[in-house]
């Protein structure tokens, strides 16, 4: 069953358009990667998805159920998360009490607090800490921690590995399994293409807000992908 749709998108900051005539499928349980440069328009398509810069033309679909428009907090209680970029934690407050405000108007589902500190065993040990003295990855198992709380049906993950070492990133990725396994569908947003197509099930490129690549992952080549990537000055 398809649970996002995304349909000719076009979004605006100003007068200055992001996206031009987006169209995406997201289907239940499943991952997918979206890649491009710096300024592809990755991004606002996850706030363009969350609601937090709604698109000024095509529409946006959960479940079949257009939520074009609609605020974010109520897009977040019909079950969409997003892990930003930064990870954007209350840096004076505990990691549990970053995490207890993901909990505070969740979903019924799977994860608890319990639940995301089986994900994470680690991060019980440093729960009383606050979010600015923990590591960098540390904070990114936190953010999305905070994000399952919400008990999603889709969890936008905006550049995870961004800034983090090699085995670090590592780790976040293999959390993966387990999130799939519940039941939550997963839209990545990544640099790195060769992690972006090894992740996930189908994998769109864009460059300059259009998309130059919609492929099932298992099937994209690195040249296609990286033709896609950067347009007439891959030829």
């Amino acid at each position: 069953m398809t649970l996002l749709t995304l349909d000719d998108v076009d979004v605006f900051y100003g007068d200055l358009q992001a996206t031009f005539g987006v169209s995406l499928r997201i289907e239940e349980g499943e991952t997918v990667a979206v890649i491009g440069a710096n300024g592809a328009g990755k991004s606002t398509l996850l706030r363009a998805i969350i609601g937090l810069t709604p698109p000024r033309r095509g529409e946006i679909r959960l479940a079949g159920n257009v939520i074009t428009g609609l605020p974010c907090d109520v897009i977040a209680r019909l079950g969409v998360a997003l892990v930003p970029e930064g990870r954007r934690l209350f840096a004076s407050l505990s990691v549990e009490e970053n995490l207890l405000i993901g909990a505070a108007r969740a979903r019924p589902g799977p994860w608890s607090l319990e639940a995301v500190y089986r994900l994470f065993p680690a991060m019980r040990e440093f729960r009383r800490q606050a979010a600015a003295e923990i590591s960098g990855g540390q904070q990114q198992m936190v953010a999305i921690a905070r994000a399952l709380l919400t008990n999603p049906r889709l969890l936008l993950c905006d550049e995870l590995s961004l800034g983090l070492a090699p085995k670090v990133i590592a780790d976040i990725y293999a959390c993966f399994v387990e999130i799939l396994r519940s039941g939550v569908a997963i839209v990545l947003v990544e640099q790195d293409t060769v992690r972006a197509r090894d992740s996930s099930n189908r994998l769109y490129c864009l460059l300059k807000g259009k998309v130059t690549l919609d492929k099932a992952s298992r099937q994209a080549s690195r040249e296609e992908i990286r033709r896609a990537y950067f347009g007439d000055r891959a030829a």
